[in-house]
Parts: C-alpha cells; structure tokens; sequence
C-alpha cells in the first residue's frame, strides 16, 4: 500500500476546520467549511493537502507518482466519526431486559432486581481477558464499518479492582492491537456493588484509596467518570470521587442528570469535568454552568431512544452555549448499538439539531470530549489521517436517509481499513 493516498473529484469535502484549539459552540458548530469537489491528500500517516484539485495538485508536487487514488466522485469526505462514550470492553448481552422494559419496567427497576450493571458485571467478572479482547475487537471492526475511527472505551463492570484492572488493560491492548483508536476511561464507580449497598460511601473510599493510585500508576487510563445519580452516587460521593482522581492526573468526566435533575451539570462545572454526559434532566442553571466552564456536552440520543425516554434538549444546550458532542454509549443494557449514523439521525430527529451541528457534534466536538482535538476530528493540514467517505453526493443526504449506514471508505492513520463498504 502507498504511503501517498490522493483523494480526488469529491462532491464535498467536509472540512470541519477552525475548532482545534476550542470546540465550536453555538452558530459555530453549524460551520462545516466546505470546499466543493474538492480532494484531500495523506502522506506518511497525515494530512498533506486539502482543498481544491488544483490547490492540491500544486502542493503534491512529485508525491503523487505511485499514489493510490481514491476517485470519489459522487461521494462526500468528511473526518473520521469519534465516539467519545462507549463501553466496549463488556461480556455477554441482555436481550431478555429489553422484553421487561418493553413491559413497563424502569431502567433503575431493572438493576434495584439485579438485571442492569449487576448482570454485565457478573458476567465481565467470568469472562477471561482473552474472550473480552476478541469481543472488543469484533465491535471496532463494527465501529469502523460505520465510519468510526476512534472511540473512547470505559471499565465499570467490574466493581472490583481485578475486573476494572481485566477491562482497562484489554482497553489498552485493543488501542495497540486495532485499527481504531481506543482511549480508556476508569469507571469504578458504575454502580454500588451488592457487598457495600448498606455503605457506599466505603465503596468511594475503597476506590480513592486502592484503585485509583493503581490506575495512575499503571497509566491504564486518562480518564475518570462516576454515574452521579439517585440510587447510585449522590453529587457529594461523585465530586470526592473526582477530586481524588485529579489529585492523580486522572481528567473528569460524568454520567449526569439522566434519570432525573440531581444537579450533576452543576457538579460538572464545579470540578473543572471535560464532559458531562447524558443530560437528559439537566437543569438550565446546570447547563449555563457547563457553557460558563466549557464543559462539553456529550449527548446519547440512542439511550433515550432505547429505553423509550425523551431525549435530552440538544437546542437548548446549543442555544445556552454549550459545545455538543455524540456518542453511541455503545453497552449492552440502555443502547447496544455501534451505529453513530443512527445516532446523528437521531439527534436530527428527536435533539432539535441541524444535519450541519450533528457532523460537528460526532467529529471535533467529540474529539475534545476526550482530548484529541489536536488529532483528529477535522480535515486539516497535519492533523491525523482520519478519513470517512460517505457514499451520498452531499452531506445533507446523512441525515436524510435515516438509519443508513453510507460508509464508502474509512482510512486510519493514512491507511485504507475499510472499502467499499468491506473491511480490508
């Protein structure tokens, strides 16, 4: 394969440029920066060139003999989707939930019998690192398939130190061993363990004072995350759990107000969090706080949709001043699906967002959720060659074709991994 790949006679090139440095807020993320048939060149892992046939031509210069061209006439290139909050490392599914919700049971209703995080976790405990690491890997050849090219993966079925440590270490080794880009997050705190119901808050302790130095140490995340909700951790417990993990250099991140207002938004601000995620019943005070302190807001339409709840305001939150991203929240209980199309549908559909802030949402924005802005997410000199390109004539045709899946071809650090709709 040529180190040089030159993509040629596109109808769009859809740029996404400009937001490295912060993300796009409000009218920005409907700011795409198109060039129309336009082309894109890669060379040595990275982007080389990209704007008109001419202008690219002109800065290829004799790097073009023995490149491979890609003609993508009829066809839009965009950046490599980023999914910024996944569950990847998991054992087992819950199919059998799904018949109980469509019954009537809750989410929390679920997991108070012991179904929910409790069943995954027993099952993640079981599993061997080698079954988790070949399931890891079918689901990102799935991820790419449906244009993804990096994707955040948390632990949190474990519950305890042997089994976070099982899924953050098989993280690790997906991020060496696949294509995608897999950047690891320390959950320990999902849900309360059986063991310590009558006393979570020694739960929180156990993980400031063992897991937490241990995953510093190791350097098995970048990330910490708590899902601050009622029933599971209270904001007190979930901003402690925070504070430790920055004091070791662990990023926060939240699971907030999903369920119901528990002023996990608020608590966001207040820690400094990159993200806050979910936000289905974030207060207005909360969400001016996340605009206040740039803490992106990482919605998951498909939870919602799954579990036949109302989605979160994306409008609101754009219109507040929030920077939006998307995620799957690929797992096995509220949302097993890897398909960010599905999910850009449905932030068109059920979140009041436009076709234009929903690529915004699922490439830069998304990058910055978990801190590869500088990286990946937009098409732009230098940065990563990651490359989608969507079989429709414009980008508009994404969200009007509902739960299509128009990957073409899908290109990784200046490799082709996907082709033609076909993993290579």
């Amino acid at each position: 394969m040529s180190e040089t790949i030159l993509i040629k006679n596109a109808s769009q090139v859809v740029t996404v440029k400009g937001y490295s440095e912060k993300p796009a807020t409000r009218e920005e993320m409907a700011n795409l920066s198109i060039i129309e048939n336009g082309a894109v060149l890669l060379y040595g892992g990275k982007i080389a060139a990209v704007g008109t046939e001419e202008e690219v031509a002109a800065a290829a210069g004799g790097r073009l003999d023995g490149a491979d061209i890609i003609d993508a006439s009829g066809k839009i290139v965009l950046p490599g989707l980023v999914d910024p909050h996944t569950h990847l490392v998991h054992a087992g599914s819950r199919e059998d939930e799904f018949g109980m919700r469509l019954k009537g049971a809750t989410y929390m209703e679920i997991m108070e019998s012991g179904g929910g995080i409790h069943a995954t976790t027993s099952r993640t405990r079981a599993a061997s690192a080698e079954e988790l690491f070949f399931e890891g890997m079918k689901r990102l050849d799935s991820f790419l398939l449906h244009g993804v090219t990096t994707v955040e993966a948390k632990s949190g079925y474990g519950l305890d130190w042997e089994t976070e440590y099982k899924q953050l270490v098989v993280s690790k080794k997906l991020n060496e061993a696949h294509a995608a880009d897999v950047v690891s997050t320390f959950m320990g705190a999902h849900a309360v363990p059986a063991e310590f119901k009558s006393d979570p808050d020694r739960f929180i302790d156990l993980i400031i004072e063992e897991m937490l130095p241990k995953v510093a140490e190791e350097g098995l995340a970048e990330f910490n995350d708590v899902f601050c909700e009622r029933g599971v951790f209270t904001p007190e417990q979930s901003r402690r759990l925070l504070e430790a993990g920055k004091r070791f250099g662990l990023t926060p991140k939240i699971h907030a107000d999903e369920i119901e207002p528990y002023e996990g938004a608020e608590l966001a601000a207040e820690v400094g969090a990159i993200s806050a995620d979910h936000l289905l019943k974030a207060s207005q005070t909360g969400i001016e706080r996340m605009a206040e302190k740039s803490v992106i807001g990482v919605l998951l339409p498909g939870t919602a949709f799954f579990l036949m709840a109302e989605s979160a305001n994306g409008r609101k939150m754009i219109d507040s001043g929030v920077a939006v991203a998307l995620s799957t929240d690929c797992n096995p209980g509220s949302s097993p699906t890897v398909s960010m199309p599905l999910i850009m549908n449905l932030a068109c559909l059920k979140m009041g967002m436009s076709p234009e802030e929903v690529i915004t949402a699922a490439t830069i924005n998304a990058a910055h959720a978990i801190g590869r802005a500088g990286k990946v997410g937009s098409i732009e000199t230098g940065k990563q060659a990651d490359i989608l390109i969507a079989n429709v004539p414009n980008y508009k045709k994404l969200q009007y074709n509902y739960g299509m899946n128009h990957t073409d071809t899908v290109i990784k650090k200046g490799k082709i991994v996907v082709r033609d709709g076909v993993l290579c």
